[in-house]
């Protein structure tokens, strides 16, 4: 007799959970169950009049071949298409500097781009230098990102060059992001070499062989087409997608879970939810999963502008940048995203993608698509050379959007899991509340999920 899994959420981890659970026990009857009506959660791609452009989530991690390796599987592997590469920039005392070669994340492991920089005062530059001396330190079980980098270099470097890069990736403050839960390795590199310049040197040099190439994949049609032939993929074999079906309750039963959706009970053997913490939290409130009533999150937005190339006089070999949080702005980035990506715009075209939200600020809520064009303007007018009007502009709002992986983090995710595999037998909650926001994370937690189940 065939077992019934629901998977709630038609998102990446939703759409990944279903096909590895179809790969490693077909006797599965599988429903994702989604709210919306299409897939791909965050990820959305605008096609039209040659541009191809990302609303949502830009590209992945290369390294991380996850991603790769299922797209190879649902016969994408030749749409795939790798970025420019070109130098990269941060904004920071009023001006765009480079960021020095050599530095990993804002760590300097090269002596003469560091030392030259303007990033950094002479006295910074010093301070950083003391990370050759600075004895480890125990985690106590676990610190801030912030107060593990402004002990190891210094508060200028970590403001002007660290915080900059690693802040972006999961839109939080570094004064309360958690260093085990986002970068551990650093403090095992730390406690292996003593300093974390020293360690970092180290694992450059044993990766530097590896030819110059963009570490980040995307598909020439978008991360949408991924989606959609992802889901296209799963509906041929046999799974249905249920759209515009909005969970209501989940409720364990003696034989299994009933799902309340759209006013109706439907009964499942198995449940992997999918969808972020602050759409289960109120199915789930037991034991430590209350964590998820108060664990905090950034809303973010991206504004996208299009200009003819004539409009943007922009010499500079690079990619984009990144901008300090003590700098008077709204945006926190900006990519040149038809010098980061060819196949993103017509030939002849500019496409600046900025992105703005902070952790506690409410720009993104407090203000119409035409005043957060003008706040994003007004502030590429201080760092480029742009005239005229754009041909057009997209601001996609992604509301609470970024979990915020505060201090002691992993810890309560590892007690929630825990809790879940006694209390929930056959039940698997994951996705980017629990570990890591990565496109790859998300498919690799989401094949764990579809194995625990399987093999239950």
């Amino acid at each position: 007799m065939m077992k019934k899994c629901a998977i709630i959420g038609a998102g990446i981890t939703g759409l990944s959970a279903a096909y590895y659970l179809g790969q490693e026990s077909p006797d599965f009857e599988i429903d994702i169950i989604e709210a919306s009506d299409v897939p791909g959660g965050k990820i959305k791609t605008y096609r039209k009049d040659g541009y191809t452009i990302e609303l949502g989530p830009e590209s992945y991690l290369g390294r991380k071949k996850i991603m790769t390796e299922l797209a190879a599987d649902v016969g994408m592997k030749d749409d795939l298409v790798v970025n420019n590469t070109g130098q990269s920039y941060i904004y920071a005392k009023n001006k765009l500097h480079p960021i020095p070669g050599g530095a990993i994340l804002g760590i300097p492991t090269e002596l003469r781009p560091f030392i030259t920089t303007r990033l950094i005062s002479p006295i910074g530059k010093v301070r950083a230098g003391m990370d050759y001396i600075i004895k480890p330190k125990p985690m106590n079980p676990d610190v801030s990102v912030g107060a593990f980098f402004r002990r190891r270099l210094g508060n200028e470097t970590l403001e002007n060059l660290i915080e900059p890069l690693m802040s972006g990736i999961y839109g939080a403050d570094i004064d309360k992001l958690s260093l085990k839960s986002t970068f551990p390795d650093f403090k095992k590199t730390e406690e292996r070499h003593g300093s974390l310049i020293k360690g970092m040197r180290r694992n450059r040099r044993e990766t530097k062989s590896a030819p110059k190439q963009g570490q980040f994949r995307q598909f020439k049609n978008g991360l949408q087409s991924f989606i959609e032939r992802l889901a296209e993929v799963l509906v041929d074999k046999g799974v249905t997608i249920k759209y515009n079906h909005k969970v209501e309750a989940i409720n364990k039963t003696s034989q299994g879970y009933e799902i309340t959706m759209n006013g109706e009970t439907h009964f499942y053997d198995s449940v992997i939810v999918t969808v972020p913490h602050t759409v289960f939290k109120d199915w789930f409130k037991d034991g430590p999963l209350d964590y998820f009533q108060t664990m905090k999150t950034t809303s973010v937005a991206t504004v996208v502008m299009a200009f003819d190339e004539s409009q943007v006089n922009n010499k500079e070999n690079g990619t984009g940048f990144v901008i300090a949080r003590n700098s008077d702005t709204v945006i926190t980035a900006c990519t040149w995203t038809d010098k980061k990506w060819s196949h993103a715009a017509p030939k002849g075209k500019t496409l600046l993608r900025a992105y703005v939200g902070r952790p506690g600020d409410t720009v993104v809520q407090d203000h119409d698509d035409a005043a957060i064009v003008k706040l994003a303007r007004q502030d590429l007018d201080k760092m480029m050379e742009i005239t005229g009007e754009p041909e057009f502009s997209i601001v996609t709002r992604l509301y609470n959007s970024m979990p915020q992986y505060e201090v002691g983090h992993i810890d309560k995710i590892h007690a929630i899991q825990h809790y879940v595999s006694t209390h929930y037998p056959d039940l698997v909650i994951t996705g980017a509340s629990f570990e890591a926001v990565g496109l790859p994370d998300c498919i690799s937690q989401a094949q764990k999920a579809a194995l625990k189940i399987a093999h239950r």
